[in-house]
């Protein structure tokens, strides 16, 4: 269990008709309702983003990791709104490829996941994949050295 708050929430994809969508661009619906919880609650505009999956680049227009879907945690409020949260499994991938590619906070959260090497070896090579470059192949490969995870690290 991870100690603090987070002060917004990452949209990695929306589900319409049971099917997984690009959440970029956001409906406008949503945005909507989320600008007035922000004003309600006096949060950040942008607490509620689709940051990890906008863009070319973005981790649902790259893929999320195999079986993200069948993992999802549903929870609906009220009968209005109902919300799917990633697995721990599937945040471990993000968590990792977030901490390969910024490191910060995202160590501390990878951490707090207490990942298996198992678990680690399967982020790492999904990870690979969202990066193709020459150069980063190595970072995931040695940021697991650092974490004490060596044995995961020579294994890719």
């Amino acid at each position: 269990m991870i100690g603090w708050t987070t002060k917004d929430v990452d949209i990695v994809a929306l589900r319409c008709k049971g099917k997984l969508v690009s959440p970029a661009p956001m409906p406008g619906p949503l945005v909507q309702a989320a600008k007035e919880v922000a004003e309600d609650l006096g949060l950040d505009r942008n607490w509620l983003n689709n940051g990890p999956s906008r863009g070319q680049g973005g981790l649902f227009q790259m893929g999320l990791p195999l079986g993200f879907a069948d993992r999802l945690h549903s929870q609906t409020y009220a009968d209005r709104l109902t919300v799917h949260f990633a697995d721990r499994f599937d945040q471990i991938h993000f968590k990792l490829y977030a901490a390969a590619d910024h490191g910060g906070y995202h160590i501390d959260d990878l951490h707090a996941l207490s990942p298996s090497p198992a678990e680690l070896d399967v982020a790492a090579r999904w990870c690979m994949t969202h990066d193709v470059s020459e150069g980063f192949k190595w970072v995931p490969k040695r940021l697991l050295q650092e974490l004490g995870y060596g044995c995961v690290a020579d294994r890719l």
